[in-house]
C-alpha cells in the first residue's frame, strides 16, 4: 500500500511517501521537497554483534543524474563519497544515536540517496527527517520520531527550509533536529549574531518542526510495522554494589590526578585490579565489572561537580585551562599559529596560493564552481598518545575541519580584495578535549602571522553540561573526561561581536531556555577571555606577507580588451609570461592578477598589459612608428595595436607634394593626437603640431560647415577650389593636393 503524506511548514510543502520504494528494507521512504527528493531506508540485521558499542552505520550518497550531470572521470560513476556527503553522513547519524536503547547491539544501517535535486533546496535536512521516518515506521527499537529543519534569517526574519537564494542574502544558517520535547542537535554558521538572536532561531526552528514529527506518527499508526522485541541486557545489581564498596576510595582519587595520561594510567591499573579482585565472587562477569567500574568512574565525577563545583583538574565550571599562543614558528610556511589550552594543542599554518590552487567542486549544490578557501583537520594517534594506522581523513576529521572552517569564513576579506587562494590546516599535536575549537583559534593566529586582513579575529570554545534532575552545572572549556562523562557538547566561535558557528549535541531530553541562554552567556565570556590572551601575541594581521609568498597585482581592464592580453590562440598571454616569469590570470570580467615574488617582474608584466590595453587621449604625444604610407598621409602606430593617420597636411608646416618626402617606413615619428572619431575610433595625429613654426605663419581658422568664401575668386565670385579625390586626396587634374584640416 502506497501511502503519502504532505504537510506545510511555514509556506514550505513537505511530503513523505511509503510504500513504493525499497519495500524489502525494514523501513523506507521518499521525502521530497519542492524538487528535491530523497530516499532514505532503514535496515537492522536479525542477531545482536558481541561488542561494546552500538554499530550503527549512517550514509548519504548523491547520485549525479539527480542534478541532470554525468560524472567526471574515466569510469563515469559515483566514487567514493565527498567531504559534503560525510558531514551529511554525520549529521544523520549524530541526532539518532542516542534515540536507540541502551544496550542496543544490533547491526542497523541507514542509507540516503538524494534522487533528484532541486538547486534551491538543500537535500540534508530532507535526508535527517527521513532517517527518522524509516526507522520510525519499521521494526527496529527507536524511541521516535524527530525531524530536521534548516533556519535562515533575511532582514530580521526567520524563514524555514530557506532556499539557496535566500541562504546567500540572510545572516543564518542553521540547521537543527529535534522531538517534541527537545532540541537534540544544532549546527550552522552565521555572520556575528547575537546570542539571543541564536536562540529566537533555535526556539524558531524546533516550533515549526512540529507538523514534520506529526506526520511520522500519522505514519507509524496507518502502517508501522510492530516493533521487534528487545530486552537491555541486565547486570546484576550487586556487581555494581561491590565495585562502588571496594573501589570507591581509589578511583575518586584517581580522579582528581589532573594529567591526562597518569589518571588513565591510574584508573587503568584500578580497572584491572577490579576485575581481578572480584572475578572469584562473579565467575565469567568481567565485562559487568568492567562496565560497573566505568558507571562508577561517571558517578563520582558528576556528584563531585555538581556537589562541590570541582571537576577532574580541580578548575571551577567557568575556569579557563591555561593558554600559550605563539606565531611565525616554522620559517618558510606563510603563517604559522600555535595554540596550546591546557593538554589540547593544534599547530595550524597558512598557506596563499593563486586562482589555479583553487579547488574545484563537483557537488549538486555548491554555489560557487571554485573554493577559495580551505581548511583541514588533521588528528594524529600521537595527539593522544596511540598506536594506530594512518588512513585517509575519518569522518571526525572532516567534520571538525567544516565546523572550523565555517567559524571562520565570514571573517576573511572579499575575494575581489584579496585575491589569493587561502588553505588552512591543523595538525593536532595534543589532544585533551576541544581541539576543533584549538583549530579555530590557531587558524586566526596563523592567518595574521601570513598578513591575511581578515575583519576580525575568531576564537572558539567548547561548553559542557552535567545536569541530574533540577541541579545544573554548565562546563567551560571542557575535558575529553567531561564531554563523554556529560549530557552536552556544545562548541561556539566567534568575534567579540557575536557568533560565527555553532555546534551542538544533547544527550539529555529537554533543554531550557533559560539553560541555553547561560551556556551562550557563559561561553561568550569565555570566549572573550581566550580572544584577550590571543591579542597578546598577535592583535591584528601583520601589514606585510611572508616573503615566500606569492605577490598578487590585481588591476582591470574592459572586458572587450580580453582578447588583446591573450592574442590569437593564446599567443600574446604566453609571450609575457616568457618575457617576465609572472603568471597572469585574466577573469571573464576584467580583472587580472599577476602572480610572482619578483615586484619589479610584475610590474614589468603589468607595463606590457597596460601599454596593450592602454587607449590614447585627445592632446597625447607618442613615439609612434610609421608602418604605412598612402597618397594622403602615413599610418602611425603609437601603441601595441592601435595606429592613427598624419594627414600629409599635418606632416610639416611647409607644402608636402609627396608623403615620402617626409618619411619612410620604420621611421620613428613624434605625433601629437589631434582627435579620435567617437562612432569609429579613427584617430587624427599630427606631426606639424610639434614643430616649431616658421616665423610670420599665420594659422587659418577654421571655417564653418558650407562656407566657401574663401575658395572663391573676389572679382569673378566664381568656385575656384580644385577638384578633390575621395580616395587619394589628390587633385583629378593632376595638381597637388591643398592644405589645410581634412582628413580620411
Amino acid at each position: 500500500m502506497i501511502i503519502r503524506e504532505s504537510v506545510k511548514v511555514a509556506d514550505r510543502e513537505i511530503t513523505i511517501e511509503t510504500g513504493r520504494i525499497a519495500k524489502q528494507a525494514s523501513g523506507a521512504v521518499v521525502v521530497s521537497l519542492g524538487d528535491t527528493v530523497v530516499l532514505v531506508t532503514a535496515v537492522a540485521s536479525t542477531d545482536a554483534r558481541d561488542t561494546d558499542f552500538f554499530p550503527l552505520t549512517c550514509d548519504y550518497i548523491e547520485k549525479a543524474y539527480a542534478g541532470g550531470k554525468i560524472p567526471g572521470g574515466f569510469f563515469k560513476r559515483e566514487a567514493r563519497q565527498r567531504d559534503e556527503e560525510i558531514l551529511i553522513c554525520r549529521l544523520m547519524d549524530r541526532p539518532i544515536r542516542p534515540m536507540f536503547p541502551a544496550g542496543f547491539r544490533t547491526e542497523t544501517q541507514v542509507i540516503a540517496t538524494l534522487l533528484s535535486a532541486d538547486q534551491q533546496i538543500k537535500a540534508d535536512v530532507l535526508a535527517l527527517t527521513g532517517s527518522s521516518a524509516a526507522l520510525h515506521i519499521s521494526d527496529i527499537p527507536f524511541d521516535g520520531p524527530l525531524a530536521g529543519i534548516r533556519v535562515g534569517r533575511v532582514d530580521g526574519t526567520f524563514i524555514a527550509f530557506p532556499t539557496q537564494k535566500e541562504l546567500e542574502q540572510g545572516d543564518l544558517d542553521l540547521v537543527l533536529a529535534a522531538t517534541r520535547d527537545a532540541v537534540v542537535m544544532v549546527e550552522g554558521g552565521a555572520t556575528e549574531v547575537s546570542e539571543t538572536d541564536l536562540i529566537d532561531a533555535i526556539e524558531f526552528g524546533h516550533q515549526a518542526i512540529m507538523p514534520l514529527l506529526d506526520l511520522q506518527d500519522a505514519m507509524r499508526e496507518s502502517v508501522g510495522k510492530q516493533k521487534r522485541a528487545f530486552e537491555p541486557p541486565q547486570r546484576e545489581a550487586q556487581i555494581y554494589e561491590q565495585v562502588k564498596a571496594s573501589f570507591f576510595e581509589k578511583v575518586d582519587e584517581a580522579t582528581r590526578i589532573p594529567i591526562k595520561l597518569e589518571r588513565y594510567a591510574r584508573l587503568g591499573e584500578l580497572s584491572k585490579e577490579a576485575t581481578t579482585t572480584l572475578a572469584e565472587q562473579f565467575p565469567e562477569k568481567e565485562k559487568d565489572i568492567g562496565e560497573a567500574f566505568g558507571d562508577l568512574k561517571k558517578e563520582i565525577v558528576r556528584a563531585r561537580i555538581l556537589d562541590s563545583g570541582q571537576r577532574i583538574d580541580g578548575r571551577s565550571s567557568t575556569d579557563i585551562r591555561p593558554i600559550t599562543c605563539e606565531t611565525g614558528w616554522l620559517p618558510r610556511v606563510h603563517g604559522t599559529g600555535i595554540f596550546t589550552r591546557g593538554e589540547t594543542q593544534a599547530v595550524v599554518t597558512t598557506t596563499l596560493g593563486v586562482k589555479s590552487d583553487e579547488q574545484r567542486q563537483d557537488g549538486l549544490y555548491n554555489t560557487e564552481e571554485w573554493k577559495k578557501f580551505i581548511l583541514h583537520y588533521n588528528f594524529p594517534p600521537f595527539s593522544v598518545g596511540e598506536v594506530k594506522f594512518l588512513r585517509g581523513a575519518s569522518r571526525r576529521e572532516i567534520g571538525h575541519g567544516a565546523l572550523a572552517e565555517r567559524a571562520i569564513a565570514k571573517m576573511l576579506p572579499p575575494h575581489a580584495e584579496f585575491p589569493y587562494t587561502i588553505r588552512v590546516v591543523s595538525e593536532i599535536t595534543e589532544s585533551n578535549g576541544s581541539s576543533s575549537m584549538a583549530t579555530v583559534c590557531g587558524g586566526t593566529l596563523s592567518l595574521m602571522d601570513a598578513g591575511v586582513p581578515i575583519q576580525a579575529p575568531v576564537a572558539g570554545i567548547a561548553m559542557g553540561l552535567i545536569q541530574e534532575g533540577d541541579r545544573t552545572a554548565i562546563l567551560s572549556d571542557i575535558l575529553g573526561d567531561e564531554d563523554h562523562l556529560g549530557d552536552m557538547d556544545f562548541k561556539v566561535t566567534g568575534t567579540e561581536k557575536g557568533v560565527t558557528a555553532v555546534q551542538m549535541d544533547i544527550k539529555i531530553k529537554g533543554l531550557s531556555r533559560e539553560v541555553l541562554a547561560k551556556a551562550l552567556e557563559q561561553a561568550r565570556q569565555g570566549r572573550l577571555h581566550i580572544l584577550e590572551r590571543m591579542a597578546e601575541t598577535i592583535s591584528k594581521p601583520k601589514a606585510e606577507l611572508s616573503k615566500y609568498a606569492p605577490r598578487i597585482t590585481t588591476f582591470k581592464v574592459r572586458p572587450d580588451q580580453i582578447r588583446i592580453i591573450i592574442g590569437p590562440g593564446g599567443k600574446m598571454i604566453k609571450g609575457i609570461v616568457e618575457q617576465t616569469g609572472v603568471d597572469v590570470n585574466v577573469e571573464d570580467d576584467g580583472s587580472v592578477h599577476l602572480v610572482s615574488v619578483d615586484q619589479a617582474a610584475a610590474a614589468k608584466a603589468r607595463e606590457i598589459i597596460e601599454g596593450l590595453v592602454r587607449e590614447p587621449v585627445v592632446g597625447e604625444i607618442f613615439d609612434g612608428t610609421v608602418v604605412r604610407l598612402t597618397d594622403f598621409g602615413a599610418f602611425v602606430n603609437i601603441l601595441p595595436n592601435i595606429d592613427g593617420l598624419v594627414h600629409i597636411s599635418e606632416l610639416e608646416y611647409r607644402h608636402v607634394a609627396s608623403v615620402e618626402d617626409v618619411c619612410k617606413e620604420g621611421d620613428q615619428m613624434q605625433v601629437k593626437v589631434l582627435s579620435i572619431e567617437s562612432d569609429t575610433g579613427k584617430i587624427r595625429l599630427s606631426r606639424k603640431a610639434l614643430l616649431e613654426k616658421p616665423e610670420g605663419w599665420e594659422e587659418r581658422p577654421p571655417r564653418e560647415r558650407g562656407d566657401h568664401s574663401r575658395d572663391r575668386d573676389r572679382n569673378t565670385g566664381r568656385d575656384r577650389r580644385p577638384y578633390r579625390s575621395s580616395r587619394s586626396g589628390g587633385d583629378r587634374r593632376g595638381g597637388p593636393p591643398r592644405g589645410g584640416n581634412r582628413s580620411r
